[in-house]
């Protein structure tokens, strides 16, 4: 069974910064796409950005200038840099892969996503 092992979350006041990671267990796809989503209570989930397994990133226009999606390939591990973090990226944020899929530069649809993290909360205060 995959489990995405995701670590980095915690609480800091506006204007700084924290990385997320992110790494499936007993997978590895030749061909995949990874990425982050976050949820506020009350809202729905929505993407923050993803990265495929050739290094094709696609943000959500809100992260783009702010946050960074990376990966290490031979760990198989993505990591999400936050850098000057506002009260509204409060939110739990969710891991999850698309196996055997490529974006290619646009967002996928949430379904296509096959497996998710429990979630790490993120914090900013003002």
């Amino acid at each position: 069974q995959v489990h995405m092992l995701e670590s980095g979350g915690g609480s800091v006041q506006s204007g700084g910064s924290l990385k997320l990671s992110c790494s499936p267990s007993n997978y590895n796809p030749k061909m995949y796409c990874m990425g982050w989503f976050r949820q506020t209570p009350g809202k729905e989930r929505e993407g923050v950005a993803v990265i495929d397994h050739d290094g094709t990133t696609t943000y959500a226009d809100y992260a783009k200038d702010r946050f960074t999606i990376s990966r290490d390939g031979a760990n198989f591990t993505i990591y999400l840099q936050m850098n000057n973090l506002k009260p509204e990226d409060t939110a739990k944020y969710y891991c999850a892969l698309a196996p055997y899929y490529y974006s290619g530069g646009h967002f996928p649809p949430e379904d296509r996503f096959s497996y998710w993290g429990q979630g790490t909360q993120v914090t900013v205060s003002s």
